[in-house]
């Protein structure tokens, strides 16, 4: 038997409760008429995927320098890492609670504060050559990451439904398109210029950014009622830093240190303690309910695998290209010429986008993400064989990135089709930690398997073929776990609504929430 549902202003509750995507929105948002919305859709969707490109930029810029790291810091590699370990911790506690935050308060105001706190991130480390102010810097950076859930939320509130699905798919993709395409321009400046201009070119695209989204983007209507979960924020990030520090530091504690295992276990606890909190309070930081649904759960474990597999490429196929040839695979190419090799990667991505979300529109996000997933798969498993050439490393690169394109495209869809309008921020910020959470495991897993069979090559260690074959096999299995993951998900009309298709119009659900006459003009047409 169904739960009973209880309908209040902040949307439908229960565990079997479908989502109101289709008619609950706000008063205010009903009561708008779309003329008065649409044109502020000409420019959004260009602004906002820029934005999620300069966020990937910040990600990226040191990538091309990171050997060289202790040597520019004068500081041991262990500290070095830091500067790396911080990003990604940071930016793991932020991005759910901006998008919780952008929901409460405003979407365009928190993406400007996070583009604003990348920035100053960037300055601070620019203006620095020491390890700690490095690390401040870094870590101040990692809010940027805010942006892209806080974007599909914008994208969400102001463009008409049938848009909605290309435009998500942009914005979600435009992270993997930023990071592949940044890393010859990184290395270019790296080369030829003092490094500190990286976090000098991040600074002034983080300031072009927030002047074009101040011109172009509005601050939606849309609100939810309610207060900020401090205490909520504070268990989560507590939380995600005992989880996220061992599994990257790992490697350098030994995965059988008390301080990786006691990390471990507080995690456990933390997230317990923290999950019985969130259910309980009245205005929780993560509906916990809505995140246990099946289309949200799955899709979210599904995010998890996606960036598993998404980083081995990012991580292997450059040390492959700039290997020397004398260890008999390696390729012997230059910073840039790798570089330029990687950037296949975000071009693919950014055509694979548009083609995936005509593909959700015609067959339902749920079709779009497994077709992603099979992508990945065969990249990777092709890739244990084609590693021989720069055109068939480049090969595995458009195939990896076509599959994180198509996939990550299908996400938002996935995730919006199943949550309340006023949790759509908070919603999309946790997938996007999902993400994150898979790229960091994928960086600590196929670290290990460098390291352990890596081989000396002189007086270095330098990692094997055998090895790199290894990291593809484990990729490949994390996106066959996340296609059987994708296969449980619900399809059907209900999904595909959420990739842009205009939905029937439900009288009796709107005449609740505001104007039934001008909202039925507006949908029929």
């Amino acid at each position: 038997m169904n739960k009973p549902l209880l309908t209040t202003d902040r949307g439908t509750f229960g565990d079997d409760a479908p989502p109101r995507s289709d008619v609950a929105v706000s008063a205010s948002a009903i009561s708008a008429p779309a003329a008065a919305r649409t044109p502020a859709g000409r420019g959004l969707v260009p602004v906002l995927a820029f934005s999620g490109i300069v966020v990937a930029v910040m990600q990226t810029l040191l990538v091309p320098v990171i050997a060289d790291l202790p040597r520019l810091l004068d500081t041991t590699p262990s500290n070095a890492a830091w500067v790396i370990t911080a990003t990604l911790l940071s930016s793991a506690a932020a991005t759910p609670v901006l998008g919780r935050l952008g929901d409460l308060y405003g979407k365009r105001r928190l993406v400007l504060v996070s583009l604003g706190l990348m920035v100053l991130g960037s300055l601070i480390s620019g203006f620095t050559s020491d390890l700690v102010p490095m690390i401040v810097g870094r870590a101040v950076q990692g809010f940027a990451l805010g942006v892209i859930p806080l974007g599909i939320g914008i994208i969400r509130d102001e463009l008409p439904r049938e848009r909605q699905g290309s435009a998500m798919a942009l914005i979600s993709s435009s992270i993997g398109v930023g990071g592949a395409m940044a890393i010859p321009l990184a290395a270019l400046i790296a080369q030829n210029l003092d490094w500190h201009w990286l976090f000098f070119g991040a600074a002034a695209l983080g300031a072009v950014a927030m002047a074009a989204i101040l011109a172009v983007v509005p601050e939606s209507t849309q609100r939810t009622p309610g207060r900020f979960d401090a205490i909520g924020a504070l268990g989560l990030t507590l939380g995600l830093v005992a989880l996220l520090l061992p599994v990257s530091k790992g490697a350098d504690w030994g995965w059988g240190a008390t301080t990786t295992l006691g990390l471990f276990a507080a995690t456990v606890v933390i997230f317990l303690l923290w999950a019985l909190f969130e259910l309980h309070v009245k205005d929780p930081l993560l509906n916990l309910r809505t995140a246990s649904r099946r289309q949200v759960l799955l899709t979210n474990l599904a995010a998890i695998t996606t960036g598993l597999a998404f980083y081995a490429v990012t991580l292997v196929l450059p040390q492959l290209l700039q290997l020397p040839e004398s260890t008999g695979y390696g390729l012997g190419m230059s910073m840039i010429a790798t570089g330029v090799c990687a950037s296949s990667m975000g071009l693919a991505m950014m055509i694979a986008s548009p083609l995936a979300a005509r593909l959700s529109a015609a067959r339902g996000p749920k079709v779009t993400l497994m077709t992603g997933l099979v992508l990945l798969a065969v990249a990777y498993l092709a890739g244990t064989a084609l590693l021989g050439a720069v055109w068939q490393i480049v090969l595995v690169a458009i195939l990896a990135g076509s599959g994180v394109g198509v996939a990550y495209s299908a996400m938002p869809a996935l995730i919006l089709g199943a949550v309340d309008q006023s949790e759509s921020g908070a919603a999309n910020g946790l997938n996007t930690l999902m993400r994150a959470i898979g790229t960091a495991l994928s960086s600590a897993v196929v670290g290990v398997v460098l390291a352990s069979t890596a081989q000396h090559v002189g007086s270095a260690e330098v990692p094997t073929l055998e090895g790199f074959r290894i990291s593809f096999l484990i990729a490949a299995g994390a996106a066959l776990l996340g296609l059987i993951l994708a296969a449980f998900l619900p399809g059907g009309q209900d999904v595909r609504r959420s990739a842009g298709t205009v939905p029937p119009f439900d009288v009796n659900s709107a005449r609740r929430y505001g104007d039934v006459a001008e909202e039925a003009a507006d949908s029929l047409e």
